[in-house]
């Protein structure tokens, strides 16, 4: 255990280990050293960004999907998701109420291949035009490397796309033969190169992951260099070929968040959604591990119960306004305060 320790201290000073040594850490886990790492992690995040947790607009943009990966609840498969989509007109209202509340990151999220190239172009380009002091950030799955460009040209300035486990062999279980482990790096490594803020992320405690992949996955964030990373743990959907696999837990996920934060000193670090669904006290758990960001619902309330990744999901009744206090509300409580600026990555 004093090796584990050790190694913590390693990681704080190198901001890298081997993956042998993330693997011992991840099997050491206990009480005790996750306050270890969460406090040094705290510690990291205040020097940079003080007691500030970014916020994020997410819009919901719709639930269809190409993809069926196992472990989603809007996969293509899935004949019980009740399906949406949102017209432009859609989009730019919520734009216009998150301005209005505060916001300057919008995220538009939604199922891989639901927009063409030109309808994500045009409306990137409508909300850049009217909010030229905002984020936009993407999270619409893979494309070919011309229509990343497009839309970044159009004034998109960031893109979120997970990539589930940097283990090629975890990668297929959890996928269809489709679906290629290589062309999701070789996205990641397109959307950096064109100039892309660029999020990557996992998942903790999906079916069949182990401890030596998440140590690959510690160690891609190591030597990718994400501007962001999006960690939240597994949680079963009711409709999928995972339905009866056991939920990534929250202890792990906040060892976890700490030890990325250790890693990368001013990576944006989101408490997700998924840590909230899990635990009451969840996205402020995190904070407390080592994240600053947060990410309210834009989207209708009429749709947000349909966004269903995974069962349970929360924050899927409240209106914006309420939803941005309520956290507020929350942050204040633990000695935060939310920000409603752009929030881009400290260099």
């Amino acid at each position: 255990m004093i090796e584990a320790y050790r190694l913590i201290d390693k990681l704080e000073r190198e901001h890298s280990l081997s993956l042998l040594e993330y693997k011992t850490l991840i099997e050491a886990e206990n009480d005790a050293l996750r306050l270890y790492a969460a406090n040094k992690a705290k510690e990291q995040a205040t020097l940079i960004y003080g007691n500030s947790v970014y916020v994020r607009g997410l819009i919901e943009v719709g639930n269809y999907c190409r993809n069926d990966c196992f472990y989603c609840g809007i996969r293509k498969s899935n004949l019980n998701c009740d399906r949406y989509i949102l017209a432009e007109e859609d989009i730019l209202h919520c734009c216009k109420e998150g301005y209005e509340l505060g916001f300057r990151t919008f995220v538009l999220q939604g199922g891989e291949g639901i927009y063409k190239k030109d309808f994500v172009t045009n409306v990137v380009q409508k909300i850049r035009s009217e909010y030229p002091d905002c984020a936009i950030t993407l999270s619409l799955g893979e494309e070919d490397r011309d229509t990343f460009k497009a839309w970044f040209d159009a004034g998109a300035n960031r893109y979120l796309l997970r990539h589930e486990t940097a283990s090629k062999n975890h990668y297929a279980k959890l996928h269809p033969k489709n679906m290629s482990f290589d062309h999701r790096m070789q996205c990641l490594k397109d959307l950096k190169e064109i100039g892309y803020q660029v999020g990557c992320g996992f998942m903790i405690g999906s079916p069949y992951q182990t401890s030596e992949t998440l140590a690959m996955d510690l160690k891609f964030i190591e030597t990718f260099k994400p501007d962001m990373c999006g960690i939240g743990p597994f949680i079963s959907q009711k409709d999928t070929p995972f339905k009866d696999m056991t939920c990534g837990t929250l202890n792990q996920t906040l060892f976890l968040l700490s030890l990325i934060r250790l890693i990368q000193p001013n990576i944006l670090l989101p408490a997700t959604t998924a840590l909230g669904t899990i635990d009451p006290q969840g996205r402020e758990k995190g904070i407390l591990a080592g994240a600053n960001v947060v990410m309210p619902n834009l989207s209708p309330v009429s749709v947000r119960k349909k966004y269903a990744l995974y069962d349970n999901k929360i924050c899927t009744g409240e209106e914006s306004a309420e939803c941005k206090d309520c956290l507020s509300r929350r942050m204040d409580s633990i000695g935060y305060k939310i920000v409603t600026d752009r929030g881009d990555i400290k260099k």
